[in-house]
């Protein structure tokens, strides 16, 4: 769950670069999330809690999306390929599950080198 409130708590970052755990375990509970509340929204007679939380996570997926592609040194424009209908989400599956760049990037450090929970807090 750390890393989903990770994700949220970046919602409107679209800089830097994204782990494959990160992007794949906020996608993992979003998912799950929407299958319950598509559930419920089943049992209830209404669309609407599945249909706000959707909106409510819309700009946090792209946002993650962006700097999972970030990590594999390809632009973020690179999402707009999810729209093309069966291929772009094959061909999305496939960038966002690819390999990262080893080290620094033009779109910043590696996560993975990056400490994800520091301890440099002063007491």
């Amino acid at each position: 769950m750390s890393w989903y409130f990770k994700v949220l708590g970046r919602y409107a970052v679209f800089s830097g670069r994204a782990r494959r755990t990160e992007y794949w375990m906020f996608t993992l509970v979003t998912t799950v999330v929407y299958l319950a509340l598509s559930f419920a929204d089943d049992r209830v007679g209404s669309d609407w809690p599945s249909l706000s939380y959707t909106a409510v996570t819309l700009l946090p997926s792209l946002a993650v999306t962006v700097r999972r592609l970030h990590d594999t040194d390809r632009s973020g424009w690179w999402v707009l390929i999810g729209v093309i209908p069966c291929a772009g989400l094959i061909a999305m599956l496939v960038l966002t599950a690819g390999e990262p760049t080893p080290g620094r990037n033009k779109y910043g450090p590696n996560p993975k080198e990056v400490p994800f929970l520091t301890d440099a807090t002063p007491r």
